[in-house]
Order: structure tokens, then C-alpha cells, then sequence
């Protein structure tokens, strides 16, 4: 019996990968085809997950509007883009410049885009701006800079999109968020704070649009990392606070968070939290037991101004 268990697991495990394998395939390959022919506007296409979602979009056959402030990383991504295609299932992407911090440039850029092929089928709401440190050393003028380009940029864009999905009874809207549209963090003051309201009003966005059947999404992952930084090994005799930021900090690849928005996008999916089972819980445990997540967090404060003391 012994031995009959020693060959079964190994197979049954085998089994069960291989299972999950074509699962996932099965379902990449229906996002796909969900998005094809599809307009899809991209902010901050420039960006490591910019560049990630441009490719699993364009690869889907969407008919791409790539936005971003710099025109020359616009064309080698463009570029980029056409060299690995087919030219037979895909589109050449538009390119439209876009600072989503410039308030006063938006309601042109959107009618350029708009302008395009005459509608917007979705619109990802990419860009973002982070800043960090303590709250007494953060000037107001960044305040509102974080402001501008994390809330009053994406929802300013999505209201001048907004009403041609309206008319069309059709469209989705996809937030790129991050977990501290959830929770806050020490020294991230201005970012949590954007990210806080970007949540806040998509999610009202979220219910009075159902009517019209005009999807919006948002997808929060921890922290998007670079494409080279791996994390460095545990140290398990770290304080509570090292340990629980330390899994905040490394986040994940764009590849994986554009895989997810593609995935959200064909599945019309309201909220995706995308974090392993640490910040999963500190979300939980900052509603259910605040005291005890104000204490880990004020304790770490107090370990980070200690380090800084001691350089």
C-alpha cells in the first residue's frame, strides 16, 4: 500500500498541474478573444505595466490608443509592438500624448482620442505617481502634484470618455489601483491619500453607471516592481513590522498584473485584489481588529526612525 501511494501522488499531482495548466490557457485564450476588435485606451503606456498591457492587448487583436508624455518612448514602443505581431490578427496602434498630471490638456487629448475610430470600448486608467516620506517633509505643491496626476487626472479623462460609453450602452473602465486605496502606510501619506479617493469615486462611479452597462473594474496589487528586482531572503528574526512590510514591498511583475487586467477586462470582474496572503490579511485585520493594525504599523514607525537615527 505504501509503495502504491509512493507512485500514485507523484502522478496525481502531475494530473492535477496539468489540469490547472490548460485551465489557465483555456482562459488566457478566451481574454483574448474577448478584447479583439475591442478600442482600448491606455494611459502611461510608457510604463512597465503600460508596456505589458499594450502587449497581451495588442496581441488580443484590440485596436490600440496608446497615451503617454514622452513621443519618443510612444514610437519605440509602437514599434516594439509591430515588429512581434502579426499583421493579420492585429492593429497598429494610434499614439496620443498625454500628461494626465496637465488637468487644463485633458478635455483635448480625450477628443483626440475619441477622434481616433469615434469610441472608446475600454479605457485603463494606468498612470500613477508615488512619493514617499514623512508628512511634515512633503510639500503642499507635491500634495497636489500627486493629486493631479493619481485622482483628478484618471477621473477628469474618465468623465470626458464617460458619456460616448453612455450613449453607447456599452463600455468598461478599468482603475489600476494599488492595496493602499485600502490601507495607508507610513511615509506614503500623499500616495495613500490619492489612491484612497480614486477608489472611493470609482466605486460610486461603479453603481451609477450599472444602468447603462457600463462596466468599471479596479485592480490593486500590492506594489508593481521593476522588471529586476527579485526579493532578497527572509530574515525570520526581523521585528513583526519588517516581516509585514517586507511582503507589501516586492509586489508584483507587470506581466502578471497585465495578464490579470486583461483577465478582468473579458470577464467584466468588479474588484481584483492582487497580493499574496500578508497584505490580504492586514486589509482584514485593519477592519476587523483596527487597534491591532495601528499598533504593528506605529510600531514600525518607530523601528524606521530608529534606523534613520542611527545613520
Amino acid at each position: 500500500m505504501g509503495v502504491l501511494a509512493v507512485l500514485v501522488l507523484p502522478l496525481l499531482l502531475f494530473g492535477i498541474s496539468g489540469i490547472i495548466y490548460i485551465y489557465r490557457a483555456v482562459i488566457q485564450l478566451m481574454s483574448k478573444s474577448a478584447v479583439k476588435n475591442k478600442v482600448v485606451v491606455i494611459t502611461d503606456a510608457i510604463s512597465g505595466l503600460g508596456k505589458e498591457c499594450s502587449r497581451v492587448f495588442h496581441t488580443g487583436g484590440a485596436r490600440l490608443v496608446l497615451c503617454g508624455k514622452t513621443w519618443e518612448k510612444l514610437e519605440a514602443l509602437h514599434d516594439a509592438l509591430i515588429s512581434v505581431a502579426d499583421p493579420s490578427v492585429t492593429f497598429t496602434p494610434k499614439l496620443v500624448l498625454l500628461d494626465i498630471s496637465d488637468i487644463n490638456c485633458i478635455q483635448d487629448v480625450a477628443k483626440e482620442i475619441l477622434d481616433c475610430y469615434g469610441c472608446v470600448d475600454i479605457l485603463i486608467n494606468n498612470a500613477s505617481l508615488k512619493v514617499k516620506g514623512a508628512v511634515q517633509s512633503v510639500s503642499l505643491e507635491l500634495d497636489k502634484k500627486i493629486m493631479d496626476a493619481n485622482y483628478f487626472g484618471p477621473i477628469t479623462l474618465t468623465k470626458a470618455l464617460l458619456p460616448n460609453m453612455i450613449s453607447r450602452r456599452t463600455g468598461q473602465i478599468v482603475l489600476v489601483n494599488n492595496i493602499q486605496g485600502k490601507i495607508g502606510i507610513p511615509f506614503r501619506a500623499a500616495y495613500a491619500a490619492s489612491k484612497h479617493a480614486a477608489q472611493g469615486f470609482f466605486d460610486c462611479l461603479r453603481a451609477e453607471v450599472e444602468e447603462f452597462d457600463v462596466c468599471i473594474s479596479t485592480v490593486s496589487p500590492t506594489f508593481i516592481r521593476s522588471y529586476h528586482i527579485q526579493p532578497e531572503p527572509g530574515n525570520w528574526e526581523a521585528s513583526i513590522w519588517k516581516f509585514f512590510f517586507r511582503k507589501l514591498a516586492y509586489g508584483v511583475h507587470p506581466m502578471e498584473v497585465a495578464e490579470e487586467v486583461l483577465c478582468t477586462v473579458s470577464r467584466k470582474k468588479q474588484e481584483v485584489f492582487m497580493a499574496n496572503p500578508i497584505p490580504k490579511a492586514a486589509v482584514y485585520i485593519r477592519i476587523f481588529f483596527p487597534a491591532l493594525f495601528f499598533a504593528i504599523v506605529a510600531s514600525g514607525t518607530k523601528d524606521k526612525q530608529k534606523v534613520e537615527e542611527q545613520k
